[in-house]
């Protein structure tokens, strides 16, 4: 199956999500929306970080007005928003939520979380910062889509009414589920809030790819792209789609103004050398390959699905060992933890089996996924109680 590098605004930690965003640059990419069928559903993001009637009525609750009493304001609303005896927000990966859906779902990806928390801080007074964070990228894969993840989070700080002046990053309170401590030590860079608008969209587009709607992926990359011409990741996913709906020229206009912008972007090479190629524009799209292997050698997933060809070969060991090699690239990747889970298995390691799985489930985004794996380490310890074994 041939797959195409996203990436989305999607992460392992709990408030996460964004790419590199780069100003606008001529020249624009191609646009065909004649040649797409008419949107199933709305396409935007006027209602991104409107706060439903339930969120009103929760920022006047007993249960939030403590909170604030307690901590005050900055603190007061996350420990309301995030923690267990509240909310009891669920990590979930599947859908980008608008602040409304997140909130009434109880659940939602990295980003959702993010737009959630800056709808209750600005209806609150509060300035809002949202911020890039240079932790790498990881990679999971779906449905022929290398779907890549980064990371963002959000500041908050006191409202500009409340005498607190200063505007310093020191006087915003880091909101992230990594340790806040080594949040703050990140590389990080400030983004603006149609640069959320923008990745919301695209992250939109990619899900409707997942699910095969090629004519809806296409409206929410195009609206991705018009709100943030110079988002790489937004241009990508255009001309993925360009590529899955058979418009090769248009992929490859699509691509090469990303690479106008970004000529280093190893994601988006990946994905123009087979539509040169597929174009009979072999000398080019050879030159592009191996330019791709000088930069990365060793695509996403390539010792994985190296390791499970030696897992079907009965070749145990073998498949350990790659397993863990991609694991140094990707260490929270759940489906390289379960499957090393599944090789130590093999290998009658039982408790470092166990042990893998239970990280599968704690680094999982998908709840089906995270069902999967308690499942199987259900029957682990199951395992371990009828063969004496101590299984925790």
């Amino acid at each position: 199956m041939k797959y195409f590098a996203i990436l989305l605004s999607l992460s392992l930690s709990l408030l996460a999500g964004c790419a590199s965003v780069q100003p606008p640059a001529a020249p624009l990419p191609p646009f065909a929306d004649a040649r797409f069928a008419p949107p199933s559903e709305p396409v935007g993001a006027t209602d991104l970080f409107t706060l439903s009637p339930a969120m009103r009525s929760y920022l006047s609750s007993p249960s939030f007005t403590r909170h604030l009493r307690q901590s005050g304001l900055r603190h007061g609303l996350v420990d309301a928003l995030y923690s267990k005896t509240d909310l009891k927000l669920e990590y979930e990966s599947s859908k980008t939520r608008t602040a409304a859906e997140t909130y009434a779902d109880r659940s939602g990806n990295c980003l959702s979380l993010v737009i959630m928390t800056a709808a209750f801080a600005k209806e609150l007074g509060m300035p809002v910062r949202f911020r890039s964070v240079n932790v790498g990228n990881a990679w999971s894969r779906e449905a022929g889509l290398y779907l890549g993840s980064a990371h963002v989070n959000i500041a908050v700080a006191e409202p500009v009414d409340s005498g607190f002046r200063s505007s310093g990053l020191a006087e915003f309170l880091i909101v992230d589920f990594i340790p806040q401590d080594q949040a703050a030590r990140l590389r990080a860079r400030e983004l603006d809030e149609d640069d959320i608008v923008a990745l919301y969209m695209n992250n939109r587009a990619a899900e409707m790819l997942v699910q095969d709607r090629i004519d809806d992926a296409y409206w929410w990359a195009r609206a991705a792209v018009d709100k943030r011409p110079g988002l790489i990741s937004a241009l990508n996913t255009l001309a993925v789609i360009y590529n899955r709906h058979g418009e090769l020229a248009l992929a490859e206009q699509t691509y090469r103004v990303a690479l106008a912008r970004e000529p280093e972007n190893v994601m988006v090479m990946r994905n123009l050398q087979p539509v040169l190629a597929t174009l009979g524009k072999h000398a080019e799209a050879q030159t592009l390959a191996q330019r791709v292997a000088s930069i990365e050698p060793f695509p996403p997933y390539h010792h994985f699905d190296q390791g499970m060809l030696a897992l079907r070969a009965g070749d145990f060991e073998k498949a350990r060992s790659l397993f863990e090699r991609e694991l140094k690239r990707a260490p929270y990747n759940d489906e390289f933890l379960f499957w090393l889970g599944v090789a130590h298995l093999r290998l009658g390691d039982v408790k470092h089996a166990r042990e893998q799985i239970a990280r599968a489930i704690e680094n999982s985004t998908r709840q089906e996924m995270r069902q999967v794996y308690s499942a199987k380490l259900a029957h682990l310890r199951r395992t371990g109680a009828a063969t004496g074994t101590m299984i925790r």
